[in-house]
């Protein structure tokens, strides 16, 4: 499954949601930096995130800023006038917080993908990429819950189109080092206090930094035809290595598991095993009406495969995990 020869980012318009996130400053700043799209549209609903984007790239004509949320849906189709590529970041992420605020984590996580498929059809966006999570694989916690059906949405979307922009698709990957939605941070702030709070010894997450989630991103839109969805080759590290790494000789507190969460995370289940294919550098989970073509290119899999932080995931020594966290850049050199 190759890149198409014909994409080229330079001609394109491209619009983030939720921008302003993590992941968006950080795919922005890739954008900007290396393929110089013609316009890049920065949106979502923080103004002051904005302003700050604002003046970091003072004087940059080819940055626009359009304050809007992913659950209006006028507001989206507005801004999606003229826009070629579309990567849907916008989500509620915080597990506890969707948990006590579940109706409020649909209407982002779920209406808000609805309407961006919905926009993204009335203003004839050529291509349409979906983040989605591990925890959307036998999801336990609301946040799972609608990020599955996020994805789900833009498999059915896909389909309707059968082959027709815009192509929808979608990214699955785990748990990314240097965001604000990291257990990271909070074990560096508890090392300064000398005791960390771990709720479970045996837990396991996958574990990549943002340009490795940007750059997985980047190179699935290029490549996807419609209804996919890639699951990148990412290493996993126990919670017991991470508190090793950052504070090694601090006081350790089992507070135990919070609801919503797992002991281990699952990015591809068995039950996906038979769709999927394997490339070198990803997994490729194909809708089952992909059957010609590229549909089928790679390596087909076991029926009982499973992609899992504690089993078929390569294990991330200490000294690589020590790397990937100063990496990161939003922290400090440990």
């Amino acid at each position: 499954m190759n890149a198409n020869p014909a994409f080229s980012w330079t001609d394109k318009t491209v619009l983030v949601t939720g921008a302003t996130g993590s992941f968006g400053r950080r795919f922005l700043h890739t954008m900007h930096t290396r393929w110089s799209p013609r316009r890049l549209i920065v949106f979502s609903r923080d103004e002051q995130k904005q302003h700050e984007l604002q003046l970091y790239y003072r004087g940059i004509d080819s940055i626009r800023y359009v304050i809007g949320d992913v659950r209006n849906l006028d507001r989206l189709r507005n801004a999606f006038s003229g826009v070629d590529v579309v990567v849907h970041a916008a989500a509620m992420k915080q597990i506890p917080t969707c948990e006590t605020n579940a109706w409020e984590a649909m209407l982002t996580n779920v209406i808000g993908a609805r309407n961006v498929i919905l926009a993204a059809v009335d203003a004839r966006v050529e291509w349409v990429m979906n983040l989605s999570t591990d925890k959307a694989v036998h999801p336990i916690s609301v946040y799972g819950a609608t990020k599955l059906l996020g994805e789900k949405l833009f498999v059915e979307a896909a389909a309707l189109r059968d082959g027709r922009a815009p192509r929808f698709s979608t990214v699955r990957y785990g748990n990314v080092l240097g965001t604000r939605g990291s257990v990271v941070p909070m074990f560096v702030r508890q090392r300064d206090e000398g005791v960390v709070t771990v709720t479970d010894s045996r837990m396991t997450r996958f574990w990549i930094t943002r340009d490795e989630g940007v750059e997985f991103v980047i190179r699935c839109v290029e490549r996807m035809e419609g209804g996919e969805v890639f699951v990148p080759k990412a290493p996993s590290a126990g919670v017991m290595d991470l508190v090793a790494t950052i504070a090694p000789d601090c006081r350790i507190d089992y507070i135990g598991i919070r609801e919503g969460e797992k002991l281990h995370e699952v990015l591809i289940a068995e039950d996906e095993a038979r769709r999927t294919r394997e490339l070198d550098d990803m997994f490729v989970i194909w809708p089952s009406s992909a059957t010609t073509g590229n549909g089928r290119a790679g390596r087909a899999l076991p029926d009982t495969f499973q992609y899992t932080s504690d089993g078929t995931a390569r294990r991330l020594t200490r000294q690589e995990l020590k790397d990937r966290l100063v990496e990161s850049g939003d922290l400090p050199r440990i």
